[in-house]
């Protein structure tokens, strides 16, 4: 841990600037037909312009601001520092939904302590929304986000990017079987999922295959607004891998003991 507190106001305000510089750079991108690369020789992992370019410009400002911090993104990799301090960066989450116009996409940027993530934010720059949480709570805005209680898994909204991320035969069946008991479920909300959930619109977000950069800017998010986020064994969800979110405390202990058996 830091020897001293974190500067969160300072750090929450440099964080604005990063979102700020991405958004410059990914939207002129947006609903244009732009240049898609595939990162994979088999399948598909798109990567565009607008990811490369936002995330250079994030790395620029680090630099520049506090160049003793490390970074790890997406597209450029991990660069260690010298302070226990790391940014993590995806400087498009929903790449999908980018390249077909659609607006369930956003920049992730997390200050991750040494120890965790202490600082989240997630960025919309399309429809200008801007979702911040640190462990003095969440916000969209000025607006404080709460999640909702709901206690029984049939009552609740359960969301998940894809059906596809699934690709374990034991995880892709306990999932099944729990979208089939939930009141609805619904794909393709990438990182809007989670802050939907920070918002108490939604209850459950359970996914499979993430890496860091996925999931360290939206456990602040999540946990700020009253939620819990972890692994499905119940240990740190920041490493990605199997993730499940809920914005009540005591439905995400119930699907714990659903999801640990997959693993």
């Amino acid at each position: 841990m830091p020897a001293t507190p974190l500067p969160l106001a300072e750090l929450r305000a440099f964080a604005e600037t990063l979102a700020q510089a991405a958004a410059d750079a990914a939207l002129p991108h947006f609903r244009t037909r732009h240049a898609v690369e595939n990162k994979l020789e088999h399948g598909f992992d798109p990567v565009t312009l607008a990811d490369q370019g936002a995330e250079q410009a994030m790395r620029e400002l680090i630099h520049a601001q506090y160049p003793e911090h490390g970074i790890f993104g997406e597209e450029y990799g991990q660069e260690p520092g010298t302070s226990p301090l790391t940014w993590v960066l995806d400087p498009i989450d929903g790449t999908r939904a980018f390249i077909t116009g659609l607006p369930l996409w956003g920049t992730l940027i997390a200050l991750n302590d040494g120890q965790a993530p202490v600082l989240g934010m997630m960025s919309q720059p399309f429809t200008g929304e801007r979702f911040v949480g640190t462990p003095e709570g969440a916000w969209l805005g000025e607006q404080r986000l709460r999640t909702r209680a709901c206690a029984r898994f049939e009552d609740a909204v359960l969301m998940s990017t894809s059906p596809q991320l699934f690709d374990i035969p034991s995880r892709k069946a306990v999932f099944e079987r729990l979208a089939g008991q939930a009141r609805m479920t619904r794909y393709g909300g990438d990182c809007y999922a989670y802050c939907m959930l920070a918002m108490g619109l939604v209850d459950v977000v359970i996914e499979d295959n993430l890496k860091p950069y996925d999931v360290q800017a939206l456990i602040p998010i999540i946990e700020g607004a009253g939620g819990r986020m972890t692994a499905w064994d119940g240990g740190t969800a920041q490493k990605g891998g199997a993730v499940v979110a809920a914005g009540d405390p005591a439905l995400h202990a119930w699907l714990l003991t659903q999801l640990r058996p997959a693993l």
